[in-house]
């Protein structure tokens, strides 16, 4: 399973990879990208990015430099080639209006990031479980487009 994780906070990327290794899930890989705009340059494959894999799975910050995570996610639904994607919004907001926003553009989850840190490992360990050994995700012809 391709994993990508959009998030700005170093720490808590350093705490996602460290609950996905800990997970030991068969043949995952964990990307991650600090901005929206690299995000959406990996996802389109574009530059640096030409000869990436699309993920199965993108853990999207909403607060990003460059290009929110809104603004990605509303672009990643659009795409024809991308839209099939699960993005799980992984954020610290709890604005009501930041969680109707997520859905009204088709995210397909919504998850406040813990406080706690063995709350925050059962958290990423429960969300990539279920994508990657519950949820049947599409075979798609744009994977590697």
């Amino acid at each position: 399973m391709q994993i990508l994780l959009v998030e700005d906070n170093p720490a808590d990327a350093l705490l996602t990879k460290e609950a996905l290794i800990q997970e030991d899930i068969e043949n995952s890989d964990l990307s991650v990208v600090m901005d929206g705009q690299e995000a959406l340059s990996l996802l389109r494959q574009e530059g640096k990015y030409a000869g990436a894999s699309r993920p199965d799975l993108i853990l999207l910050d909403l607060n990003l430099p460059k290009t929110d995570g809104r603004t990605v996610l509303a672009e990643i639904k659009e795409d024809p080639h991308l839209k099939h994607i699960p993005v799980v919004i992984f954020t610290s907001s709890t604005a009501p209006g930041d969680i109707l926003q997520a859905y009204t553009l088709y995210a397909n989850c919504y998850i406040i990031k813990p406080i706690d840190l063995d709350t925050f490992f059962q958290v990423i360990r429960n969300v990539v479980r279920f994508w990657a050994m519950t949820a049947s995700l599409p075979s798609c012809p744009f994977r590697d487009l």
